[in-house]
């Protein structure tokens, strides 16, 4: 779809076949392929890796799985009916975190938890904004009719390859699809939540001029806090209530925290990480 973003691979395995559409590849090369690795925009995972289960590929898909609950259950049920080993990449799951805190809880240190908050500094791209009118000429390396794939058919605008697609839901799952797969994974695994019961909701807006508030449904919201409540489980001793936060809101600062500490050290964690694994390579 995106020769650009396709060169450093292309380069590094100069002897591989490159193919810009999936279902070419797979159509051609199935009796060569025993897995799948997909990285393409969130609104691409489900279809791609619906096909691949159907030829009996082992899917290995990058957070989030799907687009939205409906396709998650698909593919729940997919690779169920197809028998094949499916995996979604989770990097927040791998680190040294949520083990961390998983020994803590297990070893009685923390005690009975009934609250936990999550909260991120995404979104770090437009959210909250009208799609704008003016348009833009598709770059030479993009297909753009396979970029959009199952995406209601629109007139490309600038920038919005290869990033700030994030930010619309025709694409994107805004920051809590972004960031949602790697925070939550610490009260899911340590506490072991299951289906979510209920859910409130709240969004910022964004004023259009001194007295009227924008409303722009195709874009995720510019922040939101979302209140997620959780059945007991048989490691907690009641419901859980989970507050997820982005786009700059977060909980009341503890009083044990000064004045110039930083509350929380996200963006440091994200970037010693990305160090750690640039260097791995």
């Amino acid at each position: 779809m995106d020769d650009q973003r396709a060169t450093p691979s292309v380069t590094k395995f100069p002897k591989a076949k490159y193919y810009k559409d999936y279902r070419e590849m797979l159509d051609k090369e199935q009796r060569n392929i025993d897995a799948v690795a997909i990285s393409s925009p969130d609104h691409q995972h489900t279809i791609q890796c619906l096909a691949a289960m159907q030829l009996g590929k082992h899917v290995y898909v990058e957070k989030p799985a799907a687009h939205d609950i409906w396709e998650a259950r698909v593919l729940t049920h997919a690779a169920k009916r197809y028998k094949v080993v499916t995996q979604m990449g989770n990097q927040g799951a791998s680190d040294d975190g949520p083990r961390l805190a998983k020994e803590w809880f297990e070893a009685g240190l923390v005690g009975d938890i009934h609250t936990v908050y999550c909260w991120t500094d995404r979104p770090v791209w437009p959210q909250g904004i009208a799609w704008p009118k003016q348009t833009a000429s598709v770059p030479k390396h993009l297909d753009w009719d396979l970029w959009l794939g199952t995406a209601p058919q629109k007139e490309y605008i600038d920038k919005l390859v290869p990033f700030n697609w994030r930010g619309w839901w025709d694409y994107g799952t805004g920051a809590l699809g972004d960031m949602g797969c790697h925070m939550l994974e610490v009260p899911f695994s340590v506490l072991g939540l299951q289906y979510v019961q209920d859910v409130e909701a709240s969004v910022g807006t964004v004023y259009v001029d001194e007295f009227k508030r924008g409303y722009f449904p195709e874009a995720c919201p510019p922040s939101s806090h979302a209140t997620l409540t959780f059945p007991k489980t048989s490691k907690t001793k009641g419901p859980i209530k989970l507050h997820w936060m982005d786009g700059g809101i977060q909980p009341t600062r503890p009083v044990e925290l000064g004045a110039n500490d930083l509350f929380g050290r996200w963006r440091q964690w994200h970037i010693d990480g990305r160090n750690k694994r640039k260097n791995a390579v």
